[in-house]
């Protein structure tokens, strides 16, 4: 997000508008008690509050530019967001498709593996494959596996979920590109790159707590998997093909973005590009192809709406100024305790502009401190489902399973973890003296 032009919060547009955001968020959190998609009000909400603040403009004959250049800019960054996950979708579903990740469950589960070990497993995976990828891809591919290793069993998926997620952003807290929010602080130059790997010891102990509690409410036993009666499935004909184009699709994005300066969604779409490529040479060489456009009419739309959504109504909140009193945090309380805070808000609201507004801002801090916002509003996104993009991506692949609710009844032992992040950040940074 960009610097606020207009201070507007004591004006009937801004109250309005924040009574609005408050209301489209109660409808979004309880998502099950009135069985409404958290698209619908989170869209309703971001396009309805500048439709709002353009009436206001117009109603005392203010210049229109001001609000039309934010709403171009922000138009520009939810684009980057959306295309990647549309790509990132496109490419999980063509997985599916390809019955890859039935062939996955089924020498995991073939194995023997407990609910327990399926559990640590899939959140071991998360963590590492997230700072090489990213946050929001490893929990849409780990929590595909997990739904399709036993999708009744409600005991094992909820923790499951939960586990992956938080695994996914501890996991991208530590990577320069593992989540947008460390990928800001970096290209920003709060930090150089063997700055970041400090965090791994806060950011791998906060899920590995986390993990531990949850495992307590991870059933015993293992799926139900006969070997004898369970047809062994086979991948189709290039299967593998798509799972290397997937690896190069991120790679390229990942360094066209810090070689090249390109948007990260502009590799994906390249990647897009080949994956269309690939399987029009398998249906030109008479293979079982397959139809990409079939796949993206699988994409979660929903997701994809959400998240337009929610960044219009966070973008219409910053562009009245409410965003503006997350700075005073620095001056009121200083910046350790900003900084813890900061998790939290990015959880409620989104750690993207939370980040953006902190980095615009440019208190006065050491390194330490730019490393403890960095941590805290990667894995703080993780104390509500939707508080980040690896959550949302879940809430989507899980639908009806892994809800905002289903979360909060665990949330205590993602605070745990929270907190153990914070105790070690202090002993490294404050004690220990790294810097």
């Amino acid at each position: 997000m960009h610097e606020a032009t207009f201070h507007l919060t004591t004006t009937w547009v801004g109250i309005i508008d924040l009574a609005i955001f408050i209301i489209a968020y109660y409808f979004i959190a309880t998502e099950e008690k009135y069985e409404i998609n958290k698209a619908k009000p989170a869209l309703f909400a971001g396009t309805f509050m500048f439709m709002l603040i353009g009436v206001y403009f117009t109603v005392n004959g203010m210049d229109p530019d001001p609000m039309h250049d934010e709403m171009e800019k922000l138009i520009l960054e939810i684009a980057e967001i959306f295309f990647f996950l549309f790509v990132a979708m496109t490419f999980i579903e063509t997985l599916i498709e390809r019955r890859v990740f039935d062939v996955l469950k089924y020498k995991l589960v073939s194995k023997g593996y407990s609910y327990k070990k399926l559990f640590w497993l899939t959140g071991l995976l998360s963590f590492f494959i997230s700072p090489v990828a990213d946050n929001l891809t490893t929990a849409l591919i780990l929590s595909t596996v997990l739904f399709t290793i036993d999708k009744t069993n409600t005991n094992f998926l909820v923790p499951g979920a939960i586990n992956i997620v938080v695994a996914a952003n501890a996991g991208g807290a530590w990577s320069p590109f593992g989540d947008i929010t460390t990928l800001m602080a970096w290209t920003a130059g709060k930090g150089e790159f063997v700055d970041f790997l400090f965090l791994f010891v806060p950011s791998v102990a906060s899920w590995l707590l986390t993990g531990w509690l949850l495992s307590l409410y991870v059933p015993k036993g293992e799926p139900h998997f006969n070997i004898a009666t369970e047809e062994i499935p086979q991948m189709k004909e290039g299967g593998k093909t798509v799972i290397w184009l997937g690896i190069s699709t991120i790679a390229i994005a990942v360094i066209g973005h810090q070689l090249f300066h390109f948007p990260a969604m502009w590799g994906m779409m390249f990647g897009l590009s080949l994956l269309k490529l690939h399987s029009f040479k398998l249906s030109r060489n008479g293979h079982d192809g397959y139809d990409i456009f079939v796949n993206m009419k699988k994409v979660e739309n929903d997701t994809l709406l959400f998240f337009f959504g929610i960044l219009s109504a966070v973008g219409a909140l910053h562009f009245l100024g409410y965003l503006d009193y997350i700075h005073d945090l620095y001056s009121l309380i200083g910046p350790t305790a900003a900084n813890i805070g900061v998790g939290f808000i990015s959880a409620i609201v989104d750690n993207v502009p939370v980040m953006s507004a902190i980095l615009k801002a440019s208190p006065e801090m050491g390194i330490d401190q730019w490393m403890l916002v960095t941590l805290t509003a990667g894995i703080g996104g993780s104390l509500i489902s939707f508080g980040s993009a690896a959550g949302v991506g879940v809430m989507g692949r899980m639908r009806g399973v892994y809800t905002f609710n289903a979360h909060i009844k665990l949330a205590w032992t993602v605070l745990a973890g929270y907190v153990l992040a914070m105790i070690l950040w202090y002993i490294q940074f404050e004690i220990m003296g790294l810097y």
